[in-house]
Formats: C-alpha cells, sequence, structure tokens
C-alpha cells in the first residue's frame, strides 16, 4: 500500500509559516483541537513542528506580555522540544508505521522538502481496523500474510 493512500493534503492542514509572529499564530490556532502543528517557510518547505507547550513555554519566559506586543514576537524564537520526523512521499509503509508509532501525525514532504500534507495515526489505525472487520474468506489471498499463501512445506518422510 502507498502512503498516498492515506495523505491529508496541505489545503486541509493547519500550519504555520515561520515568520509569523506569535499573535498571528494564536490567531490562526485559536479554535483548533491539535497539539502540534507543522512550521513551514514561505517557499513551502517544511522547517519542524510546534507544539501548544513550546508556546506556553515561550509565553512564560516573555514577562509582562500582552496580546498587542505579541505582534512583535516572531514565533521562530520560540525553541521547538521535538520535531515531528517527515518522511519523504516515496516512503515504505514499514518507515511510516514506524514514525507513527512515535508521533502522532506524520509530515509528508516532496524531494525538495516541500511540505505536501500529513498522514494521521488514525488513518493507519482505521484501514487496519477495517481490515479485520472483513471476514478473510471475502478478502481473497492477496490480504493473507505472505507465509500464509506460499505452498506448505511437507513432514519428512519416514522412508
Amino acid at each position: 500500500m502507498n502512503l498516498l493512500y492515506f495523505l491529508t493534503p496541505k489545503q486541509d492542514v493547519l500550519y504555520i509559516y515561520e515568520d509569523f509572529s506569535l499573535r498571528q499564530t494564536l490567531e490562526k490556532w485559536s479554535n483548533q483541537r491539535f497539539a502540534t502543528i507543522p512550521v513551514l517557510r514561505r517557499n513551502g518547505e517544511f522547517v519542524g513542528t510546534i507544539t501548544e507547550g513550546d508556546i506556553l513555554w515561550g509565553i512564560k519566559n516573555l514577562h509582562g506580555l500582552d496580546l498587542e506586543a505579541s505582534e512583535d514576537v516572531p514565533i521562530a524564537t520560540f525553541p521547538r522540544r521535538r520535531d515531528y520526523k517527515a518522511v519523504t512521499v516515496t516512503t515504505d509503509m514499514r518507515s511510516l508505521l514506524e514514525a507513527a508509532i512515535e508521533q502522532n501525525f506524520v509530515p509528508v514532504v516532496d524531494d525538495r522538502n516541500v511540505f505536501i500534507g500529513i498522514v494521521r495515526r488514525t488513518a493507519i489505525l482505521s484501514q487496519i481496523y477495517n481490515s479485520y472487520k472483513t471476514p478473510p474468506a471475502e478478502k481473497g489471498p492477496e490480504h493473507l500474510p505472505d507465509s500464509s499463501h506460499k505452498q506448505q512445506r511437507r513432514a519428512p518422510s519416514m522412508a
């Protein structure tokens, strides 16, 4: 299976640009229920991810901050504790699954590191769950594990 099957395209993803101010970031992020979002350069290149915690710790270090002053605070000055690992569009499923184990979503970039979307862990889990809902007899041999449709080994003869 190809990772594009699971892709949520960039136009459907909440992200910010690295040159956003704190206020722009807060306004764009308000009323959203995401703990982590991608950070991009204006040319679309993937920079990393930022979390709500990164924002809170950054605000804590800005004593006396008000909303108006937040317009002058570049979001790029906030330390990011952990960036989500991005994968390329040609990544195999094993690598995608390894990344999804550690992250709620996996950013997907092209060969120039330009962000094209994300793969949500829930999309992968839903596909796996749906594959278990369908009885094996209805799926056909292509859905069986590799070893199950290979020729079975015969027991050694006692001749």
